[in-house]
């Protein structure tokens, strides 16, 4: 590769990981926001309150249909 097609690659890769994190931490935001109770655990009720949009998707989410999700596993879902 030419030098300034590597730096901009670099460059680039680094503004999506800057991305990818203000994208998590808003996530984590919300979702702690959402979870009323503060047991790491969101149900439907309380996304539909807080989360409306995860709340739209919470069966694909919810994938062990164990009527709630998690942090981890909403993560998941929004960032890949």
């Amino acid at each position: 590769m030419k030098p300034f097609v590597q730096v901009t690659a670099v460059i680039l890769f680094l503004c999506a990981g800057v991305a990818f994190a203000a994208d998590a931490a808003e996530i984590e935001s919300r979702f702690k926001s959402a979870d009323k109770n503060g047991d790491g655990k969101l149900t439907l009720e309380e996304a539909k309150a807080g989360m409306p949009r995860v709340a739209q998707g919470f069966n694909s989410i919810d994938t062990e249909k164990k009527g709630y999700i998690t942090l981890d596993q909403l993560k998941a879902k929004a960032l890949h």
